[in-house]
């Protein structure tokens, strides 16, 4: 009606053709999707030509009652539309007018279906919770929750034997909670900032696929689950690290991350926590050992080339969000190498460090040197030549280096022992595999030593005779060994001679 070129006089048609306008110039006010916008739309366009049509025939009379001309017509209708509330007020309409005009209404704009409209309420409610779900992984960061769990996880394994399932699943899922809430937290308090940067801008909160109420009831849901979890099912020293730490990534660290570069390495406190928390609950609370010193300096030193790598690749983006990263305040790119560096070194120390103080097996710190020399391999590339490429390519090892690192870790830890223990009630026999093939594993070590086919090599238990293996007293033994042999070799060419 309102497309036609012919129009009526009628004082009912130009109601109805200024109601029909009216609802549809209805604007959509909020940040949601396209086809959210549209279902909402329809829905707010059936109910307002319902209402401003019954608004508009509840003071004129339908084109059946009307005998007069056409001026007094027209007449009507400017009274209708564009006196005030009123002067439309005084007349009111009689049951057999007003049933008259719902007839009319369903004879030119049809009848409304409330049926169908309550369909589409379902529909979009639906719809909308549908988007929900589907963004919560990237609310959460699944990847790097990921990454979280599988450090606290070796936190636990790395306490030893015998291994509580349940507490190792509650401290699990809890630390993915505390995780998931963190991460919501962050990207409610950046949605501007994440709007600047090319690799944000697609998040949920940026394009407004959920509203930032929504995510912070699904951070505080996630925040107190998991820490009633960790502290239910673990103990309360391992439920405080995990609640603090949601306060430290989401208060302190973002804070930080637009006023200083000292972000960094709060945010490497963050990750130090995890594996940390994992020991703490294995061990029930135990939190001043020295191997949950180990473990959290290690996930500490590891990701300053873990991340310095990456915002050197992104250095330009996190300049167009604001951030105060090391290598954004770095064009040359000499700091961001130092560092790479440097604390790459550090890392290197600890396979030594753990095993000269009892904490592993001597084998650690020979294996520790094989990955150390390719972490420090690319990061002297990259101090060389400062590209992105090179970059990548520190960023690509520490993702390799750290489960290598830890595994090898649990490995070597001497809370594992090599003899299987006698197995006692409510330990089902998964426990027991895993001591044999620990315990496989290290005697394949040995048979493949260095140290054990040259030089310690003879006829009784070579497995007790590697000195790297096996401490100082079997080190001075197989010196002394050593020396022995070396002597009767001199011996032997001067009487050659």
């Amino acid at each position: 009606l309102v497309g036609s070129p012919r129009r009526s006089s009628c004082p009912t048609m130009t109601v109805l053709r200024f109601a029909r306008q009216s609802a549809f110039s209805v604007p959509c006010v909020g940040n949601r999707s396209v086809a959210s916008r549209e279902r909402a739309d329809l829905g707010t366009t059936l109910i307002w030509r319902k209402r401003r049509a019954f608004a508009s025939f509840s003071s004129t009379p339908p084109c059946s009652d009307a005998g007069d001309s056409t001026g007094n017509h027209a007449q009507q209708v400017g009274t209708t539309v564009g006196d005030d509330a009123s002067a439309a007020s005084k007349s009111k309409p009689s049951s057999a007018r007003l049933s008259s005009a719902r007839l009319s209404i369903d004879a030119h704009i049809g009848p409304v279906d409330l049926e169908a409209s309550g369909r589409l309420t379902t529909a979009v409610t639906s719809s909308a919770a549908s988007d929900f779900v589907k963004a919560v992984p990237e609310l959460s960061k699944a990847k790097l929750s990921a990454l979280v769990v599988s450090t606290s996880t070796a936190g636990f394994l790395a306490a030893g034997g015998p291994i509580s399932y349940p507490t190792l699943a509650a401290c699990a899922f809890g630390t993915a909670l505390c995780s998931s809430s963190a991460s919501t937290f962050n990207q409610v308090f950046e949605i501007e900032r994440d709007r600047r940067m090319k690799r944000t801008r697609h998040r949920p909160l940026v394009k407004g696929a959920v509203s930032p109420v929504s995510a912070v009831a699904l951070a505080t849901a996630t925040g107190v689950g998991g820490g009633g979890l960790l502290l239910a099912g673990t103990d309360p020293v391992t439920a405080a690290l995990g609640v603090a730490n949601i306060g430290l990534y989401a208060g302190v660290y973002t804070s930080l991350k637009t006023k200083s570069e000292i972000n960094t390495w709060v945010g490497a406190v963050v990750g130090a926590i995890p594996p940390v928390m994992g020991w703490t609950a294995a061990t029930g609370g135990s939190l001043l050992d020295l191997e949950a010193a180990f473990l959290g300096g290690t996930l500490f030193l590891w990701q300053f080339p873990h991340f310095f790598a990456l915002s050197w690749m992104h250095r330009v983006d996190y300049a167009r969000g604001g951030f105060q990263m090391v290598p954004v305040n770095d064009p040359d790119g000499d700091r961001t190498a130092d560092l790479i560096t440097r604390y790459t070194w550090y890392l290197s120390t600890v396979p030594l460090a753990s095993s000269a103080l009892g904490v592993t097996s001597s084998m650690f710190a020979v294996e520790g040197v094989a990955l150390n020399a390719y972490a420090l391999y690319v990061a002297k590339k990259f101090d060389d030549e400062r590209s992105n490429s090179n970059a990548r390519k520190v960023f690509l090892t520490s993702l390799w280096y750290l489960p290598c690192l830890m595994t090898l870790f649990i490995l070597h830890s001497r809370k594992w022992k090599d003899e299987e223990e006698v197995k006692e009630d409510g330990i089902i026999d998964f426990q027991a595999w895993l001591h044999k093939k620990a315990s496989e594993l290290r005697h394949f070590g040995r048979e493949h030593c260095v140290h054990e086919i040259v030089v310690a090599k003879d006829e009784v238990g070579s497995e007790d005779k590697c000195p790297i293996a096996l401490g100082k007293s079997k080190a001075k033994e197989a010196s002394d060994k050593g020396v022995e042999v070396a002597s009767v070799v001199v011996t032997n060419l001067e009487t050659e001679k």
